[in-house]
């Protein structure tokens, strides 16, 4: 059982393989044969989008389709949970908290760092390369430069072919 000094880590994770290895990894390498005395308090969290910003601006019409959209996202946010708890089981991690907040992931995640004053953010890489990360945003950069914590950044390794 953790203890009031034992610090706390945050692990982000979403509907992706690259989530998954790193929750994997974080568990293999901070928490394989400490079941008794972990050396973290594990905190795993969701930044599920809200329906609207899934659809964007969407023409006439989106209205009727955001309750189908909150409905599919919650049921995505379900399975993740329950894929995040399964993971911790097989590890012998069993005192892991797991949070589904809406939001932005980037804010999201800052934000439950602050939240539980953690002293390390885990998050995946999706390895996209400078365009697609300027495109679409990098959640890892952006907690790397605004969580205020160590973060740390897993990526899979490369398959050979």
């Amino acid at each position: 059982m953790a203890t009031a000094e034992t610090q706390t880590m945050v692990v982000g994770i979403d509907d992706s393989e690259h989530s998954t290895y790193a929750l994997q990894w974080t568990l293999d390498h901070f928490f394989a044969n400490s079941t008794v005395n972990p050396p973290f308090k594990l905190v795993i969290v969701h930044a599920r989008p809200s329906p609207s910003a899934v659809i964007g601006l969407a023409g006439p019409g989106a209205v009727e389709v955001l309750p189908h959209v909150d409905s599919d996202l919650k049921k995505i946010a379900a399975r993740l949970v329950e894929e995040a708890k399964e993971i911790c089981s097989r590890k012998s991690v069993h005192d892991a908290v797991v949070e589904v907040v809406e939001g932005d992931a980037r804010n999201i995640l800052c934000d439950v760092v602050e939240k539980h004053h953690a002293s390390i953010l885990v998050v995946g890489s999706h390895g996209y390369g400078a365009i697609k990360r300027a495109v679409l945003g990098s959640v890892s950069d952006y907690c790397a430069h605004h969580a205020h914590c160590t973060v740390m950044i897993v990526k899979r390794p490369k398959t050979k072919h």
